[in-house]
């Protein structure tokens, strides 16, 4: 499965930005609808961090602390693409987003927090937000 993220940029503190993660292809004969998805960010110097996730039905989501209220993630499997809508940015989610995607595991349920749980990667599109 490719994944391609889009819709990063340059935002002020308190607006919003929506993320956009449009996957392709099949592995192993299951399709984008049969992942679990998960949206990470990196900066520079830290650790990579899990930001929110989905499951295959949506009514499955996870969020870190630190976004809780104020992202939003959703999917469209008609359109294979998923969403992260942010919003009430602070220049502390200044970071490179990146996509993946994730096996409906036993284990995904449990570690979906950690990066190791999935298999697919997008590459990452930036976002910078101004106080």
């Amino acid at each position: 499965v490719q994944l391609q993220a889009y819709g990063g940029g340059t935002a002020q503190a308190g607006a919003s930005l929506r993320l956009s993660c449009t996957g392709s292809g099949t592995a192993s004969g299951r399709s984008f609808s049969g992942y679990g998805l998960g949206w990470f960010r990196l900066v520079p110097g830290k650790e990579r961090e899990f930001v929110a996730t989905i499951g295959v039905r949506a009514s499955y989501t996870k969020y870190a602390n630190s976004v809780q209220g104020r992202f939003t993630i959703s999917r469209d499997n008609t359109e294979n693409t998923v969403y992260l809508q942010l919003n009430d940015l602070k220049p502390v989610d200044s970071a490179v987003y990146y996509c993946a995607a994730a096996l409906p595991t036993p284990d995904y349920y449990v570690y979906y927090s950690d990066g190791a749980a999935y298999e697919f990667w997008g590459q990452g599109t930036q976002v910078t937000v101004s106080s």
